[in-house]
This record gives structure tokens, C-alpha cells and sequence, in this order.
């Protein structure tokens, strides 16, 4: 079971020397119970104290990592079941399964429609992260013939489906420094993929059918001296596989049970790509490290995404552009000027709207903190003073002739102390709504 805070700090040296960057034992004791530091941090723990704690200084649940550089994935090391009792910090990583038994040229094809699936939403790029390429033909000439296609022509990181841990062991020869995810499939490739990924110092996810099966198996090859493991539950069912998802991490994160303290992942099974979808939706929702889907059409691909991108955004924070003046088409001195908050949502609304009206346009977005415009106007974050200091900070009267600026009509009561501050300047107040920026702006004259 684990630890409380005053378990561990029965333990600790409570010298309060600081050195650890808390002010008090007790302190560090407290964030070392919510896995938020190590027992490294503490130079004056005993031997003794050291392994009695353990287990309280490693995370609830183990961080993988797949892939190397920049474009590597990390999954795992999470802290709570609810995203509302702080946030989870590692996205799921969507990846596409990709079979040996297709010929070389839809193979080729599949890769380059893969690489191009790229998205922008609300000022962030989201995409997918993996392909796993599985033996389905059984052969070794085909499976190598499939990894070398990947291999040459992909930007995503690479997961290695066999039943055959020799499969996998001819594979590495060719992808070990992409630090791949090796998968075993079946309890008879069990023994040779433990050492396999011991010796290779990679990844190794473990395909079992139950919880006990998985604990049984991951306390093997954490024996055996690999680290990082990833539980593929391959349990038929949607409800049973999201039912024990839950289990594994509620066992993880409040009894400590270590065997089951690893990232999970799925694989979809649906028939169609509407419940292909929604198979993926639920498995990104409940505590999939990583998910491999069939469909790799954008249109499947961006709702997932953009499902993935929200779950594992900040509750806390909202998602936020740089305070800063945007230029929107083919502006000049003569384009209007719109003002409103950094919300992304907000901007990236207004923008959307500019664009369609034609009309280029200047749009300066004040530091709000994030908040919508009514929202950031009640809590004292959008007032004429800090309009007031965004427009002078841009110099927008540098840049254009006229002397208008709009605000949004959910503001229009400071308008008269925005001429006042902002002397010589002609306000104009908008629409409420970002929907009537279009008719707005073309009936526009500076």
C-alpha cells in the first residue's frame, strides 16, 4: 500500500536543512507521498530509510519512452485518475497498423498518406505519432521488406508486431536506433522478447488477455531486468478493456501495486469507422498510453486528435495565443483594427470570420489570461487599461493611417473612457458576436 506523507516522514533525516528545495521535512514528505519529487533530492536519508522508501520515490506509473530525439514519445508517469484534480501530462500516442501482407506500392502509399497527417487547431499542430508494422504473413522476406519501407520513408515512430521473438530480434538489426516498441504477441515469445528488449534497451509491450495475466508478466520481466513496459490488454470487449484499463490505473495510482504500474495500450476492433472511432475516443479518454488504429483517413484521424489534444489540456490554463497584433490577409495602413483578448478560441474565431469577409484586417489581442471577452471583462482582465497598454505596446499607430479601433460589443461600457485615454483615436464598438464580423467589416471605412 503506499506510503502517506507522515509515513515518509517518519523516515526522513527532519533536519529541515533545505537542501532538498522545500522548506521542511515535512514538506518534502508530503510531495514525495503525490509523486511530485524523488528520494534523490534528500542527501541525509539513511540506507535504511532508502529502501523502505522505495516504492513511495518511484512514479505510480512507469515512463516509456519510444522513438529518440525530438520526435520521441513519451507515455506513463501519471499521477491522478482525474484530469480535474491537477492534468495528465503525457498525450496518448495514436498509431496506425500497418500488415507485411500488403504489396510494396499500397504499403509506400499508406506511409506517405501517414506523414501527411498534419493539423493546425487553436495555434497548436496535432498529429499522430506511430506506426506499428505487424508479421501477419508470417514471412521474414516480407516483414523486412515492409520495415525497410517505413524505415526509409516515414517521420513516425515504429512499433514491431510479431509472434516470433527471432522476428523481432532480425527486425532490430534493421530499426534499433529508432528505439522501437517491440510488442509480443503470445505467451510463446514471451521469454525471447524479455531478452530482447534487455539487450537492446527497448521498449516492450506484453499482450495479455487479464489483469492477472498482465501482473504475472510485467513482475517477470521487471525480474529479468526491463524497465519499461507497456500492458497491451487484448481483451475483445470495449467495456471490459476500458473496465479493466480503469482497474490497472486505480491499482497503480491508489494501492501502489507495482506489477501494474505501466502505460497501457490497445488496439481497435471494430468493424466500421464510425465505431472505429468511438473504440478510440474511449480508450484515449480512459488511460491508454497508446492506441493503433486501422483508418488513417483525416477525417477519422482529426476528430481523434482533436478529442486527444483537449483531454490532455491543462483545466486549469486555458489555451492561449501571444498577446501580440496579427495581420490577417493582405493588410495595409488603411485596414481596420480589431481589438480582442488572447483566448485562442476567442482569436482564432475572429480570425476565422476576417478571413471570410474578405476584408484584411489588423486584430490586436490583449493579455487576458486566457479568458473570453465577457469572461475577462467581469474578472478585471480586459478593462481600457490594459487596452491601453497592448496598444501602445504594438505601436499600432505606427502602422496604420486612420485612427479607429473596434471593440467587441460585449464591452461597448468603456468605450467612452477608451477616446478618453486613447486621445484623438475613434472607437468603434463591434458586434457581439464573431458571427457578425463579416457584414461588419465590408460596410467598414477608415
Amino acid at each position: 500500500m503506499a506510503l502517506t506523507g507522515l509515513d515518509i516522514y517518519k523516515l526522513l533525516p527532519k533536519t529541515n536543512c533545505k537542501e532538498c528545495g522545500f522548506a521542511t521535512c515535512l514538506a518534502f514528505a508530503m510531495a514525495l507521498a503525490q509523486k511530485k519529487t524523488s528520494l534523490d533530492k534528500c542527501p541525509h536519508v539513511s540506507a535504511a530509510a532508502r529502501d523502505a522508501l522505495e516504492s513511495a520515490s518511484q512514479p505510480p506509473i512507469k515512463l516509456v519512452t519510444i522513438g529518440t530525439g525530438t520526435n520521441k514519445i513519451e507515455i506513463g508517469n501519471e499521477t491522478v485518475m482525474y484530469r480535474h484534480e491537477q492534468k495528465f501530462y503525457h498525450p496518448t500516442a495514436i498509431g496506425f497498423l500497418l500488415e507485411d501482407t500488403l504489396p510494396q506500392p499500397e504499403l509506400e502509399k499508406r506511409v506517405d498518406a501517414m506523414n501527411a497527417l498534419q493539423f493546425e487547431r487553436v495555434g497548436q499542430i496535432i498529429k499522430p505519432d506511430l506506426i506499428c508494422i505487424k508479421n501477419s504473413s508470417g514471412s521474414k522476406d516480407k516483414f523486412m521488406k515492409a520495415l525497410q519501407v517505413v524505415f526509409s520513408k516515414s517521420r513516425l515512430n515504429i512499433a514491431l508486431l510479431a509472434s516470433d521473438s527471432q522476428m523481432l530480434k532480425d527486425a532490430l538489426t534493421l530499426l534499433k536506433s529508432k528505439r522501437p516498441l517491440l510488442i509480443c504477441e503470445g505467451a510463446g515469445c514471451l521469454d525471447g522478447s524479455i531478452q530482447l528488449a534487455k539487450d537492446n534497451n527497448v521498449p516492450l509491450a506484453i499482450t495479455c488477455r487479464t489483469l492477472e495475466e498482465a501482473a504475472d508478466s510485467t513482475d517477470k520481466a521487471r525480474k529479468a531486468g526491463v524497465e519499461e513496459i507497456v500492458i497491451n490488454l487484448a481483451e475483445g470487449k470495449l467495456t471490459s478493456r476500458v473496465q479493466n484499463f480503469t482497474y490497472a490505473r486505480r491499482a497503480a495510482l491508489k494501492k501502489n501495486f507495482r506489477p501494474l504500474g505501466f502505460p497501457l495500450m490497445a488496439f481497435t476492433g471494430a468493424l466500421s469507422k464510425e465505431l472505429e472511432l468511438a473504440e478510440a475516443l474511449s480508450y484515449v479518454a480512459k488511460y491508454a498510453g497508446i492506441v493503433i488504429v486501422s483508418d488513417h483517413s483525416p477525417e477519422f484521424v482529426f476528430p481523434l486528435l482533436v478529442a486527444r489534444q483537449d483531454i490532455y489540456a491543462d483545466p486549469q490554463k486555458p489555451v492561449q495565443v501571444e498577446p501580440k497584433v496579427y495581420e490577417i490577409g493582405k493588410v495595409d495602413k488603411n485596414s481596420p483594427v480589431l481589438i480582442t483578448t488572447n483566448f485562442s478560441i476567442t482569436y482564432f474565431t475572429v480570425a476565422g470570420e476576417v478571413e471570410s469577409s474578405k476584408v484584411p484586417a489588423y486584430i490586436i489581442c490583449c493579455d487576458a489570461e486566457g479568458m473570453s471577452v465577457l469572461t475577462a471583462w467581469a474578472a478585471e482582465k480586459f478593462t481600457a487599461e490594459k487596452i491601453v497598454e497592448t496598444f501602445k505596446k504594438v505601436g499600432i499607430e505606427n502602422i496604420v493611417s486612420h485612427k479607429k479601433i473596434t471593440i467587441p460589443g460585449y464591452v461597448a461600457v468603456m468605450s467612452s473612457k477608451l477616446e478618453d485615454a486613447l486621445s484623438g483615436w475613434e472607437i468603434s464598438v463591434g458586434p457581439r458576436e464573431a458571427s457578425g464580423l463579416t457584414n461588419y467589416l465590408r460596410n467598414w471605412k477608415s
